[in-house]
């Protein structure tokens, strides 16, 4: 039969074990939060110097992070969570828009590829793969 006293040190052992492994986790989600950062960041740097973005909810708690490049290009990277989309794109220093439209979505540039995607799919054009 265990004691109060170590019925105490066992609930103690629980509650470090589970604070231990919360803390791997925070550890990885801060690990993948700034792999975001720097994938923005290169973004940025590749496309003008600088950039904006959107975010927004796709599902089963992802966010995406819409971005356009100063130069008009744009792309798409994927969080795992809303917070780590938005930490990402602070640590990255980028201006954040709550709507990917008006100003924002002015200053997409498509080109030839995404002309002829957009024709062919409303046209009856190949199937997307």
């Amino acid at each position: 039969m265990l004691s109060m006293a170590d019925t105490e040190q066992a609930d103690e052992q629980v509650a470090a074990d589970g604070a231990a492994s919360a803390t791997k986790a925070d550890t990885r989600a801060d690990k993948r939060t700034a792999r975001l950062a720097g994938q923005i960041r290169a973004f940025a740097k590749t496309h003008g110097g600088s950039a904006e973005g959107q975010l927004a909810h796709i599902g089963r708690g992802r966010t995406r992070i819409a971005l356009v490049g100063a130069n008009g290009e744009w792309g798409t990277l994927v969080a795992d969570s809303y917070d780590s989309a938005k930490g990402a794109a602070e640590l990255a220093g980028i201006t954040l828009q709550d709507d990917f439209d008006g100003e924002l979505a002015a200053k997409v540039r498509t080109g030839p590829y995404e002309w002829s995607r957009m024709a062919g799919i409303q046209v009856g054009g190949p199937a997307n793969p």
